[in-house]
């Protein structure tokens, strides 16, 4: 579906360590500041053992997993939002995602210098916050300007919005960020949502520690999920280096050995996937038969038209009727035919909204 989501953080946090792990574009990592000078865009699996269990019962050519667009912003710093550092040309970058994976530097090391002089994940996390902030002000100020005019040429329908983006610039001069603004949510499609705001956007944390706090997280994750308590949002806890040693290994068997070894049962990079597929507010539909079985990504509460459409878009114009299994009838059954016995086959029109691991196999004529 195009969607993206992007990883931010003050500079040699680790980000490009994690993307790497869990992209199939591989990028240069470096001890330096400000050493890249371009965002990094690649592809990601989503995770799914559904996928492999409908595969084991029909035994299909190939299985293709459902894929996130993940885009590696390089290391902001203080003065971002003025051109410090790299410059605000990777805000545009950010504001081009749907949604924001921040990481914080929570381990200590003498041999990669912290561009602050000191490992504070909390700080961290106020300086990006505020550069977003002042980047996000200046576009709902902008804003304003361009309302106030039309309301002076006696458009005086803009007048509710100038009001809306005036509390809206208040609560962001206060040091929040948009996604904490509260707002009748047809005005905020109406006013706020066409700017695309950098702290409007869905976020996750992920705390990069070192080995040995990879399973009980140390010091400096506990602070940073002490001052997110009362935020909406996910704290994870990932070794990154650790993660990304995994993901040299070639064979399943020799990563899970090495998760075993450090006391993981899966990767952490995958519960990050999830999530961040979680966080975009999506979900997937399978499709199976001798050629493939797939996973295709679509937004939560779409119509069986509109996901036919995600597979093509003739599919949706010519739609007929869809016809669906769900997966744990499927599992339960074990084939097609069994389902169909058991009366669990459901036959779907123009009206049905897709539900998640649905199996479906869409009737169309164009």
């Amino acid at each position: 579906m195009g969607l993206k989501c992007g990883i931010i953080g003050i500079t040699n946090v680790g980000k490009t360590t994690i993307f790497n792990c869990i992209s199939k574009t591989k990028a240069q990592a470096s001890n330096f500041a400000f050493s890249t000078n371009k965002s990094n865009i690649g592809m990601i699996d989503v995770p799914d053992e559904r996928l492999h269990k409908i595969d084991a019962l029909i035994k299909s050519a190939k299985v293709v997993p459902a894929t996130v667009d993940i885009v590696d912003i390089p290391g902001l710093a203080k003065g971002s939002s003025h051109g410090e550092g790299v410059g605000n040309k990777f805000l545009a970058d950010i504001q081009q995602t749907d949604a924001i994976i921040h990481v914080l530097r929570c381990f200590d090391d003498e041999n990669l210098p912290h561009v602050e002089g000191s490992v504070d994940p909390v700080r961290d996390m106020e300086i990006i916050d505020l550069e977003l902030q002042v980047r996000d002000l200046d576009l709902v100020q902008r804003k304003i300007t361009r309302l106030e005019k039309l309301v002076k040429t006696g458009e005086k329908e803009y007048k509710h919005g100038v009001q809306i983006l005036e509390a809206l610039a208040a609560h962001i001069e206060n040091f929040s960020n948009a996604r904490d603004f509260e707002v009748d949510p047809d005005d905020k499609k109406r006013v706020i949502d066409d700017m695309y705001l950098l702290t409007d956007k869905p976020v996750m944390y992920v705390c990069n520690v070192d080995d040995a706090s990879a399973l009980t997280g140390n010091r400096h994750t506990e602070r940073v999920i002490n001052a997110l308590k009362d935020k909406n949002t996910e704290v994870l806890i990932i070794a990154g280096e650790m993660e990304a040693e995994i993901a040299e290994l070639e064979s399943m068997d020799d990563r899970l050995e090495f998760l075993k070894d450090a006391g993981l049962d899966q990767p952490g990079v995958n519960k990050m996937i999830r999530t961040a597929y979680d966080l975009l507010d999506l979900q997937s539909f399978f499709t199976a038969g001798p050629k493939e079985v797939r996973a295709w990504t679509i937004k939560k509460g779409m119509t069986a038209p509109q996901a036919a459409g995600v597979i093509h878009s003739d599919l949706e114009r010519g739609f007929i009727r869809a016809e669906v299994i769900k997966y744990d009838d499927f599992m339960k059954y074990g084939s097609e035919h069994a389902v169909k016995e058991a009366g669990k086959f459901h036959v779907e029109g123009k009206n049905y909204i897709v539900e998640d691991a649905d199996i479906l196999h869409i009737r169309f004529n164009v």
